[in-house]
């Protein structure tokens, strides 16, 4: 192999290697345990799995058809997967026993029904021509439907680039690499083949990159201007905007179980400063941190009342992110009006 085929190998097989380490971590390694990063993983692992097959292809035409049929069969999940991704991304009322029989199981079914009554040992045309077509525009249908969720931050970006938030940026370049990536294999007829690999390893580190300076940005700024903060309100669109990034946080990560929990832990979840996070709360949510945190465990220890009655009072109140079992009495009685053996008693009689 000559030199320049080494390093058109290195370069495309790069994204596919590293896309799947990100995935490994997504499933594994992260801390945030979040529906949305695994939908993540998995999008990461089946376009991983697409650019190896057409690496593998391009430089071996020889390869076992078994994995040019699973390199294709990956395909048709990318598009479900960043749907997916992008939903719960957004929203924090997901049913994703729904929305995993809506997007995931049909296709997977059809993959395996398919990929067993015709296989591409036996049909390699079908697989190199009809088969890639519905592909292609079964991913462009959910391109499409991922675009209209991400309307609101896509106009926000065009509009008010640098008021994004650090995670709306991360979501919006996960999409758009996804764009060129499809755009890159339904043009490759007139390109090249392994053009679609080189695009995911420019893609992958070109995000990598620019999510990266604008940690940073986010970072210098929170900290250049927290004493501007401490006149300035925070105006309505930025507040509801961050309000529902709060929730999605509480609902989804639960910090609140967490006894030692501190305000500025929340407020690294969310990229902006302490003192913005506890402005929000006082301005926006008329409470201070303490009393937003009791709130969501005592829903929480209320939930786990319900569930499970035989648990003593004790165990209820350390699962909810109380430390001590006076805390929780004296908190519970205050927001409620009953004590925890009370909240219990009447369940008993419903």
């Amino acid at each position: 192999m000559l030199i320049d085929k080494q390093l058109l190998f290195f370069f495309s097989a790069l994204g596919a290697f590293n896309g799947l380490l990100l995935s490994l971590y997504f499933f594994f390694f992260i801390k945030k345990r979040q529906a949305s990063f695994y939908y993540l993983g998995m999008l990461l692992l089946m376009l991983s799995i697409r650019i190896g097959k057409s690496v593998f292809f391009y430089f071996n035409p020889k390869l076992s058809q078994t994995f040019l049929q699973i390199g294709l069969s990956a395909c048709f999940l990318i598009g479900p997967f960043l749907l997916l991704y992008i939903k719960t991304s957004l929203a924090s009322n997901i049913n994703h026993k729904k929305a995993l029989s809506l997007h995931f199981f049909p296709w997977l079914t059809l993959i395996l029904v398919v990929g067993f009554l015709y296989p591409y040992v036996i049909y390699p045309d079908l697989w190199c021509n009809q088969f890639f077509k519905a592909i292609n525009y079964q991913w462009l249908f959910y391109l499409l439907w991922s675009s209209y969720l991400m309307y609101p931050i896509i106009k926000k970006g065009l509009a008010q680039r640098d008021k994004m938030l650090y995670n709306e940026l991360w979501i919006l370049s996960v999409f758009i690499g996804n764009i060129i990536i499809w755009a890159a294999y339904f043009t490759s007829s007139y390109t090249s083949y392994i053009v679609g690999a080189l695009s995911f390893s420019f893609v992958l580190y070109l995000s990598i990159l620019i999510l990266f300076k604008r940690k940073q940005s986010f970072t210098t700024s929170h900290h250049e201007t927290s004493l501007k903060y401490a006149t300035n309100k925070i105006n309505t669109v930025e507040a509801k905007e961050l309000i529902n990034a709060l929730k999605l946080i509480m609902e989804e990560q639960k910090p609140y179980i967490n006894p030692n929990i501190k305000l500025i832990d929340i407020a690294k979840s969310l990229h902006i400063s302490p003192h913005r996070l506890s402005q929000l709360m006082n301005d926006n949510l008329q409470k201070n941190f303490s009393l937003f945190i009791n709130e969501y465990r005592i829903e929480e220890a209320k939930r786990l009342l319900q569930l499970y009655p035989s648990y003593t009072l004790e165990a209820i109140s350390y699962e909810a992110g109380f430390n001590s079992k006076s805390s929780f009495y004296a908190t519970f009685k205050k927001l409620t009006g009953y004590t925890p053996a009370q909240f219990r008693n009447q369940l008993k009689k419903l």
